[in-house]
């Protein structure tokens, strides 16, 4: 197993990716042998080889040979020749993720003053290049605000100690590449990555069970602990460099505009074990780390910060600020003190102290923690302007400017958690409470204008709805404690751990006015006695499906015409942050139609804020999926009509695209760098518009047809054929995949078998696993069409559309990248466990014609001979993984017909089922997506 590379490209750094997954490709296959012997490795490469053989040229008689192979062999070796697909899978996206380090590593030792596409510096340039000033760049860099939000949503199929692992092994390849190692470190070197593979293959890589909210929340901080609060503070750092470089004589400190935020244990929609209670103990746990970061860092100060006044003079307010900490702070541990003439590191223990009470209970409210960040803040500028003060400028910047940015970004709560309900939920709160005051016996079934009316009364009114007397359901206490837990957290941690409050599936003004009365009734909102409001908490609609999509704007204009709701944007700065979701759309109207609808929602609700004078904050709900928006993190800032970037950007960051994006420092800080490039890209583009107003429009009008004739054609099939949904589940893993263990939420809203209840997750989840790669592709074939009608004229107007039209560049690009992944052949094996024969023919047959015409209409338009000719190394890439992902694929086909066959007998087999799970995991790895 040691063939598969990236690319064709015969360079000396792919000449080292080749190394690397030669080098992990018989290091498993020891491992193969110490473990089953030469059978299992015999087995393996026999099985590899075929499917490398068909891939090559199809001949019937190698594919039912090849059948016969995987149908025949015996249970445990079965096992073991999953699990070695598997992990060879894994081994080699270890060597591709290293070796994006080692290529941007490659590019700067050898550009010289060359600048890199997608980094800071090529944007900054840009700005000095259309001549922009000072003032119109500082304008712009104060625009800026990007949020990356983790989310808990099921789409990570590896359980932590396989990423730890797989953590270990990346470090130890990356020390192949240091020149200096003798002979017995690169025997030794080997040993250690033998020991780490066999560990691999020893450990389970399915959980025991599903993992609690809790769990969820340390693999979220497991990113901020490793990556996030090293890596963020550099890009900063990156900017400030460029910034100086191209704009000197100004003493840049760039303002806050990219951080992090959190769903996990905060999203509830769903999922019963998110409680108000958790939400309190993910708060506390947030708080921990960073602490335990603080003291960290200050302790490793300790040794950096020696500076005597035997040497040099150190500022008198220093001196004063150590003088006022002898007297208020109790130093416990007595061991730190230091030599008196040091006083940076006597500064270092009070400040350790005063960080280390800052969560106990006991001791607060007095001088002896930090009350907040910016005591910490103070304190640290404390230590910078004396060490500037003796010319120890280098120090201060090196170390006490990235603390400090550390603190403006982390805070004491690590990360802002959103909280997120279903607008249902409210509503029977709101319907119970009010039932029991005599305000109205049935809240449900006033109409939209009257709940309207009335919530803005009661927001209005002082005098509150609840009270401690009144006895509520369970659900109702639950709805109104995690309110009154927001609360004390605003108290407890400061305003900004938590800010936005998004309400699921919101279809009208009153869902958004509920959460406002709700949040006066514990004091997130009041109205004081000159008329003004205060309002710590914001209302965040969440607009998912299409019809929520149009009628947004609507609904919008509604509540900013209200005036105490408007009053309430007032006191967030003008502000009203809005959700946009993007797998619910593509789930009910296809790939097109969702892109379209979502383009269109961002230019009405932008108009409608603009006519109200408000900025708008757009919350882009993508997963990793291309099914559910998934794109690189620059391509989907870059994505956004430059228009509608005002009031800054948040996008959710999910699952697999977690691990993916951020276990590694290097990657990180690339996604990190690109990103930041495309936000002052899309910035400059909203103040430079290149685009003809009126060509646009012409090719909007061309897009809108697309996507109603792709619209039908994709609902005449998930919604209009009667067969299809016994189809879907029949025909990939979906009832399977509900027993893989990898998130804490149910697959299902409610208890219920109906398609509008499935979760978008499980819904792409499914057609990836079984190949089709249905929900990222669709019906867009049929869309385009209709407009090309093969007429030669309609054919070059969507080539000038794909090469100038961003929108289309991007649509055109992502349904290519799902043909490209996609696999008919395979398809049509898991379509033979469909067991109506009439509707499978039917079925499948509609699939493959859409799929034939959808590929061969992107040609035309790209002008490429082949699918994704455009970016060909992840096309090499593909095409170099296919053959080793077809044997998990019929291998899962034989397993879930054989499991199934039991069950359908009411009896069922354990290992079977492990079995089905580990395919589900490995091809999960081959195409390096899950949900």
């Amino acid at each position: 197993m040691t063939e598969l590379t990236v690319t064709a490209n015969k360079s000396n750094s792919n000449n080292l990716l080749r190394r690397d997954v030669r080098f992990l490709g018989n290091i498993l296959g020891e491992v193969l042998v110490h473990q089953g012997g030469n059978e299992l490795l015999d087995i393996v490469e026999k099985i590899r080889e075929t499917s490398k053989s068909l891939r090559s040229v199809f001949l019937p008689e190698l594919y039912e040979d090849f059948k016969t192979i995987i149908k025949n062999l015996e249970p445990d070796i079965r096992h073991q020749v999953i699990r070695a697909f598997a992990i060879y899978f894994q081994l080699v996206n270890i060597a591709e993720q290293n070796h994006r380090i080692r290529r941007k590593r490659d590019y700067e030792r050898s550009a010289g003053e060359t600048v890199q596409p997608g980094s800071i510096e090529i944007a900054v340039q840009d700005l000095k290049d259309r001549q922009f000033t000072y003032a119109e760049v500082q304008e712009i860099i104060e625009s800026l605000s990007l949020e990356l939000v983790m989310t808990a949503h099921p789409t990570e199929a590896m359980r932590r100690a396989i990423l730890d692992i797989h953590k270990r092994i990346s470090e130890d390849v990356m020390l192949l590449d240091n020149p200096t190692l003798t002979f017995r470190e690169r025997e030794q070197l080997r040993e250690k990555l033998l020991n780490e593979v066999i560990t691999l293959w020893q450990t389970d890589e399915l959980r025991a069970g599903k993992p609690t909210v809790l769990d969820e929340v340390r693999n979220g901080m497991y990113y901020f602990h490793e990556t996030l609060f090293h890596v963020l503070p550099d890009v900063y750092q990156e900017l400030e460099r460029c910034l100086n470089k191209y704009y000197p004589g100004h003493n840049w400190h760039v303002p806050t505009y990219l951080r992090f935020g959190s769903w996990i244990g905060g999203d509830r929609d769903g999922n019963p074990s998110v409680t108000a209670e958790i939400t309190w103990e993910t708060l506390r746990m947030q708080r921990k780390l960073a602490i335990r970061e603080y003291q960290r860092i200050l302790s490793e100060y300790m040794q950096y910060l020696s500076f005597s006044t035997s040497i040099v003079e150190v500022s008198e307010e220093l001196l004063d600020s150590i003088a006022v900490d002898r007297t208020n702070v109790e130093v416990v541990r007595r061991s730190e003190w230091l030599n008196e003439k040091e006083p940076y590191r006597i500064k270092l223990v009070y400040m350790m102290e005063k960080m280390s009470n800052v969560s106990d209970d006991s001791k607060k409210g007095t001088l002896e923690s930090y009350n907040s960040p910016a005591e910490f803040i103070e304190d640290l500028k404390v230590i910078d302007r004396s060490l500037r003060f003796h010319y120890a400028d280098y120090v201060a910047d090196t170390y006490i400017q990235k603390l400090i940015r550390q603190v403006e970004l982390f805070g004491f709560h690590t990360a802002a958690l959103d909280i997120r309900q279903h607008s249902q939920e409210h509503e029977n709160a709101m319907k119970e409470i009010l039932a029991q005051i005599d305000v109205t016996p049935d809240y449900s079934k006033l109409s939209e204008e009257e709940k309207i009316a009335l919530l803005a009364k009661l927001l209005s009114e002082p005098r509150p709805i609840t009270s401690n007397y009144h006895q509520y359901s369970a659900s109702t206490k639950e709805c109104l404690d995690v309110f009154r837990t927001v609360y004390k957290a605003q108290q407890e941690y400061g305003k900004e751990c938590i800010t936005s409050y998004l309400i699921s599936m919101a279809e009208g003004a009153s869902d958004i006015m509920e959460v406002m009365v709700f949040a006066k009734e514990v004091g997130l909102f009041r109205q004081n006695s000159d008329g003004t409001v205060d309002c710590t908490l914001q209302s965040v609609p969440l607009f998912e499906t299409i019809e929520d999509l149009h009628a947004a704007p609507e609904i919008m204009k509604r509540l900013f015409h209200l005036p105490i709701y408007r009053q309430s944007i007032a006191a967030r700065n003008d502000l009203q942050e809005i959700m946009l979701g993007y797998s619910d759309s593509n789930k009910d109207g296809g790939a097109v139609t969702a892109n379209w609808e979502l383009r269109v929602a961002l230019k009405e609700l932008t108009a409608v804020a603009d006519e109200s004078g408000i900025k708008l904050k757009f919350f882009h709900g993508r997963g990793g999926a291309l099914g559910r928006g998934g794109m690189p993190l620059n391509r989907s800032i870059l994505a956004q009509p430059a228009s509608t970037i005002g009031g800054g950007i948040k996008i959710t960051e999910q699952g697999e695209v977690i691990s993916s994006r951020y276990s590694l420092k290097g990657i990180a800080y690339r996604s990190l760098e690109q990103a930041t490039s495309a936000l002052i890209t899309a910035a400059i583009n909203k103040e430079t518009p290149q685009a003809d107003d009126a060509r646009e429009a012409y090719w909007d009008g061309i897009v809108r047809e697309m996507s109603e004739v792709s619209r039908n054609k994709y609902q005449d099939l998930i919604f209009r054929d009667p067969d299809f949904l016994s189809f879907f589940k029949e025909s990939t893993p979906l009832p399977e995949v509900g027993e893989l263990n990898i998130g804490s939420r149910p697959s299902k809203r409610k208890n219920s078998d109906r398609f509008e209840d499935l979760r978008a997750i499980p819904w792409v989840f499914s057609w990836t696993q079984s190949r089709y790669l249905l929900p990222a592709w669709y019906a867009a074939g049929t869309g385009i069409q209709n407009f090309y009608q093969n007429k030669e004229e309609n054919l070059k107007i969507m080539q000038e559309m794909y090469e100038k039209f961003s929108f289309f560049t991007s649509l055109i690009d992502s349904l290519q990248m799902a043909i490209a992944k996609a696999d008919m052949v395979i398809a049509h094996e898991y379509a033979n466990m469909s067991k109506n024969d009439e509707a499978r023919q039917r079925i499948f047959g509609l699939i493959e014609e859409e799929f034939k015409l959808t590929s061969e209409l992107i040609l035309k338009i790209t002008g490429q001979k082949e699918i994704l000719d455009n970016v060909p190394v992840i096309q090499e890439s593909i095409r170099l993984r296919n053959p080793y992902v077809d044997p998990l694929s019929y291998l899962q086909v034989q397993l879930l017909s054989e499991l199934r066959g039991l069950r359908d007998k009411d009896e069922d087999d354990a290992e079977l089922l492990r079995e089905v799970l580990l395919t589900i995991n490995g091809i999960a790895a081959g195409l390096r997506n899950t949900g």
